[in-house]
């Protein structure tokens, strides 16, 4: 799950200081990227498809992501992963058990600030093409040892918005995220980004910190 959050979070982040990228890629990314510091909070009801043609696997489900800062919710497949910055909370509703741990200090550790501020560093990015509305951005990882190859953006040229990204993996399979709304500057309390148990009876507590 903790790389579901990763790639849920990539959706509705975009990247800046990429190294090794055109200039009409890199402009395209820094609009995006300005935009979307500017909002205070950020709502995405999201659909996501994993797809792997020659084991013939197809896994589709619809999710939210809630994000405030260095805040998030993310609903998804049975599951809430809740950090308030510090803690992570993962929820798993038909077993009504939470795992509790501390948020991870190392670089493979995220947050929507070192997304927006520093994850871009670990990627190349090439302009494609423009379909009508849609801009085409391909991002390819720098350090060896990654799952995946590529990463495919849509951005919604007017908007300035990511619409959709792929994950290709080497494996063969593929990850799509398609952002089916985004709602900006939401009242969200602070109180949606920590794990209330109370309003979980009888909830087994795994704290793993």
């Amino acid at each position: 799950m903790k790389n579901l959050v990763l790639l849920a979070t990539i959706v509705l982040l975009s990247y800046t200081g990429f190294t090794q990228t055109d200039k009409k890629a890199s402009a395209i990314l820094d609009e995006v990227s300005v935009k979307t510091k500017s909002f205070k909070t950020i709502r995405i009801d999201f659909t996501y498809a994993m797809d792997n043609v020659k084991e013939k696997i197809h896994d589709k489900f619809k999710g939210t992501l809630l994000s405030k800062g260095d805040k998030y919710k993310l609903t998804a497949a049975g599951q809430d992963v809740i950090s308030d910055g510090k803690i992570v909370w993962t929820y798993l509703k038909d077993a009504n058990e939470v795992q509790v741990n501390n948020i991870s200090t190392d670089d493979d550790s995220f947050t929507p600030t070192k997304l927006l501020s520093g994850y871009g560093k670990d990627f190349k990015s090439k302009f494609i093409e423009e379909k009508g509305n849609d801009q085409i951005i391909e991002l390819y990882p720098l350090k060896k040892g990654k799952s995946f190859t590529k990463v495919q953006l849509t951005i919604d040229k007017n908007k300035k918005q990511i619409s959709k990204f792929v994950i290709y993996d080497r494996s063969g399979s593929t990850f799509s995220y398609i952002v089916d709304k985004f709602i900006s500057d939401q009242a969200i309390g602070d109180t949606v980004f920590s794990f209330n148990k109370a309003e979980h009876p009888g909830v087994e507590i795994n704290d793993m910190r």
